[in-house]
């Protein structure tokens, strides 16, 4: 007989183990694991200025948990991952202590989910957002008024750290209104309109955070300049400044034959983009390239788009950017937390490359096993006319993984950190699935022995 959801010894089991495997590469590293974007977060409380693509939100969450060393951090993540995932697992009607440390279990040894738990940055909060508004908007009466604010609460946080979160959530409630019409027993009106004004709160708490430190009433910038980066690595701005570099004076003219070849050489090596004087010297160009080559060139942006898209969601490798060459994150925490110096220096992650090229030789076909199993429920209950909380969460998941691909891709380019991030989210889906099958053919059995 299977222990009940009250059994002491698995409750506990389950409060206390998970978190702490959730975070054990930062307790076998030494220290929070820090990655490239890292410093750039940690910099918005000093510097009190916005630059692009670092959300002052999560600045701001960095900085909460300083004197802690970041463990504050770290256990904020690893205890909402918990909740998250305890709290799906219960409106499915699948909540065991025991199915709940299996499954978590089962995602720390084969996914991304304990490295991005682990890792000072936002990308944790993506796929429990994706998680917490699907539970809001279709679960709302199966949780407590106290759960459905600190789901709200939450999701708006999530959305707040990264704009490609916000964008992500945005086409889920959107596509949620889309199919309300026909979807009526399934998806009430006030559910949508909690997700949706998720975003709202989450765009207040961005632009209040960007005023308060910057005295700016601004969104986070850099929308243009990293658009730019992914043209560039697709040809189309060498092609724009080859056809109006003789008519117009642009400061990427005299340049335009050393352009380095990736958007990652551009913007953050030694490049042609420092000497021009970065965002700030180069935005306003940047900006009109990037619209005048949308009008000019519409089927060579759609080709590149239709490609990133598809890159993007096969490259869904772990750790990108969690390595010992993160310069730029030692030097802020050198020069504005020096009492952070000592233990970051000591971490393992300083002194030694971690192997992420064996992990992912396990997590990625883990990955794009669990992505294809995923779209295959949704497709096969599709067929089947079959419309369950099951087939909704797979759909809501797949529309996730289309979404963040295309934000992804298309304005940043294909990179592993993006795809993994999400993809942890498609095996919880594909463990879900198999717990209901083996608990309904559970059910059968007890029901023809009785």
């Amino acid at each position: 007989m299977h222990a009940r959801v009250t059994d002491p010894a698995w409750v506990w089991m389950s409060a206390v183990a998970i978190p702490l495997l959730l975070v054990l590469p930062a307790l076998w590293n030494g220290y929070p694991l820090l990655q490239y974007d890292t410093g750039g977060y940690l910099a918005r409380w000093y510097e009190s200025y916005l630059v692009p693509s670092r959300s002052t939100v999560f600045g701001l969450y960095l900085h909460f948990g300083e004197d802690s060393s970041f463990w504050i951090n770290l256990g904020v993540q690893a205890l909402a991952t918990l909740w998250i995932l305890q709290l799906t697992l219960r409106v499915f009607g699948l909540l065991r202590p025991w199915r709940l440390t299996a499954i978590s279990l089962a995602l720390i040894l084969t996914t991304a989910l304990p490295w991005l738990a682990s890792t000072l940055l936002t990308d944790i909060f993506t796929g429990l957002s994706v998680l917490a508004l699907f539970i809001l908007v279709v679960h709302g009466e199966r949780i407590s008024g106290v759960e459905k604010c600190s789901l709200f609460a939450f999701t708006a946080f999530a959305g707040a750290t990264h704009s490609a979160t916000l964008a992500v959530l945005l086409g889920l409630c959107c596509a949620g209104w889309i199919a309300r019409p026909f979807l009526r027993e399934r998806i009430a009106v006030s559910g949508l309109l909690q997700g949706s004004l998720t975003l709202v709160a989450g765009s207040a708490m961005l632009l209040s955070a960007n005023f308060g430190l910057s005295g700016q009433l601004a969104w986070t910038p850099g929308g243009y300049g990293v658009a730019f980066g992914r043209m560039l690595q697709d040809g189309i701005v060498k092609r724009y400044l080859d056809d109006h570099c003789p008519q117009q004076k642009l400061k990427l003219c005299p340049h335009r034959h050393e352009l380095p070849a990736t958007a990652d050489e551009f913007l953050w090596g030694s490049s042609v983009f420092d000497d021009l004087g970065r965002f700030k010297g180069l935005d306003d160009e940047m900006g009109l390239i990037v619209r005048r080559s949308l009008v000019e060139y519409p089927l060579r942006q759609a080709g590149a788009a239709i490609v990133a898209t598809a890159q993007q969601l096969v490259h869904v490798g772990t750790g990108e950017g969690t390595n010992g060459l993160v310069g730029h994150t030692y030097g802020i925490i050198e020069r504005f937390i020096p009492s952070q110096i000592k233990p970051m220096r000591a971490a393992y992650q300083q002194h030694h490359d971690i192997d992420f090229p064996a992990i992912n030789r396990l997590h990625v076909p883990v990955a794009l096993a669990s992505m294809l199993a995923v779209v295959a429920i949704f497709a096969s209950a599709v067929w089947r006319r079959r419309l369950d909380d099951l087939t909704l969460l797979a759909a809501t998941v797949t529309l996730a993984l289309l979404g963040n691909a295309f934000v992804c891709g298309v304005i940043s380019g294909p990179h592993d950190r993006y795809g993994a991030r999400l993809a942890w989210v498609a095996s919880f889906v594909a463990l879900i699935a198999l717990a209901r099958y083996f608990t309904r053919n559970d059910e059968s059995h007890t029901s023809l022995a009785a």
